[in-house]
């Protein structure tokens, strides 16, 4: 394996996805630009992954990438970071090495961000046949397969209308359900395409479990108002090409399959030495640096953080990874310094989830928002991130 060029004086953030993106960019600015920091990613791009359920502007042949996309070294080189495309084999935790594959790439200090993947619980055929929107190629890949099915939907009188399965009843789950039942299909896929049937099985866990009741409540409603048919109480054992068993022995047929069932991490942190939580997330200090691993931080969906105040585990969302991104990046810099770390603590600003073409469903502070209003704010919040990263600000909002 040849060795790479980059000095071992150097802070490496893997993965420029939310958490990613704003650690290197904070360490930059922490630093007055004194430490320098080479940022890996296996695409040359930045995904607005909050905005990859909608599923029909995806399958809209006017779209174009940088709808969904941002280019990394546009987004990087203002600010001095070195980006590196490349998949991350393996971490040296030991000897202070990233495995590319092709290249080592030694560091100094170390901020592992390299979000999740979809967690397929021993289902069998969960993984061959069904769709997922964890990541751009896996939504491009739906959207896809959406326009298709509706271009050649049976048109006869009598015939069925195409059904889409939906597999979790997460935020995740919900706002894809939402978005195919209510996008507009005639427009995107031709005048004879028909509104596909949308099953949303939300398994054994309550429907947006966790979420407050009144934005659970709004969310019932919008669903039902966009023709989304429930599935609640029960999981599903197996997939097979369009048709899917649950664990009472009872089949749901389906023309296409969506997993949204649940995340983890990816096998190169599963493997890591250490602690780890949930899913392999690894365990962090309340400084966000790995247990024993002075230097080595983790931030975003592959970390699992209790609040010590709260004794809640911090969410595996945007907000909360754009939260500890700043964190643990004035942290990195603190120890790169030799000068004392400050402590981690979450506090939600809200929480909205998009339930279908112009409607959504939040809670702020005390206040549920639902309809137009709860969507005009999670776009315009989608909106401003956007904005704000492609002029290499630090972004805010939910």
């Amino acid at each position: 394996m040849a060795s790479g060029s980059t000095s071992p004086e150097t802070a490496v953030v893997l993965g420029a996805g939310y958490a990613g993106l704003r650690v290197a960019h904070e360490i930059r600015r922490r630093s007055r630009r004194s430490i320098p920091v080479v940022l890996v990613d296996r695409s040359p791009v930045h995904v607005l992954r909050t905005e990859l359920y909608e599923v029909g502007a995806l399958a809209d042949a006017r779209r174009t990438d940088r709808r969904f996309t941002l280019p990394l070294e546009e987004l990087v080189r203002k600010d001095g970071i070195e980006y590196r495309q490349g998949t991350v084999a393996g971490i040296d935790l030991d000897g202070g090495t990233v495995d590319l594959g092709t290249a080592s790439l030694p560091y100094r200090s170390l901020a592992i961000c390299l979000g999740n993947v979809a967690a397929f619980y021993g289902v069998a055929g969960a993984e061959e046949h069904t769709y997922q929107v964890y990541r751009y190629s896996g939504a491009v890949r739906l959207a896809a397969a959406m326009r298709e099915l509706e271009a050649n939907s049976p048109t006869l009188p009598g015939a069925r209308r195409p059904r889409v399965l939906v597999i979790g009843g997460g935020s995740t789950g919900t706002e894809v359900a939402a978005e195919i039942a209510t996008a507009d299909w005639p427009g995107i896929a031709g005048p004879l395409a028909r509104p596909p049937e949308v099953v949303l099985v939300c398994g054994a866990l309550p429907f947006l479990a966790g979420l407050p009741v009144g934005l659970v409540g709004h969310a019932r409603r919008l669903l039902y108002d966009a023709g989304v048919v429930l599935h609640e109480g029960i999981n599903v054992r197996s997939i097979a090409p369009g048709r899917a068993t649950l664990d009472d022995g009872s089949e749901l047929p389906f023309d296409v399959a969506v997993w949204a069932a649940g995340i983890q991490a990816p096998d190169v942190i599963r493997r890591l030495p250490g602690p780890h939580g949930r899913g392999g997330r690894l365990k962090v200090t309340e400084h966000l640096e790995l247990v024993d691993r002075p230097g080595v931080f983790g931030v975003g969906d592959v970390v699992e953080f209790e609040d010590p105040t709260t004794h809640m585990v911090v969410p595996s969302t945007a907000q909360a990874a754009l939260a500890e991104a700043p964190v643990a990046a004035a942290n990195l810099v603190a120890r790169w310094n030799g000068e004392p770390m400050r402590p981690f603590r979450y506090r939600e600003r809200g929480v909205v989830v998009a339930l279908g073409v112009g409607r959504a469903a939040g809670k702020l502070s005390r206040v549920t928002v639902w309809g137009s209003p709860a969507h005009l704010l999670k776009t315009l919040v989608q909106r401003e991130y956007a904005s704000a990263t492609a002029r290499g600000r630090p972004p805010t909002g939910l």
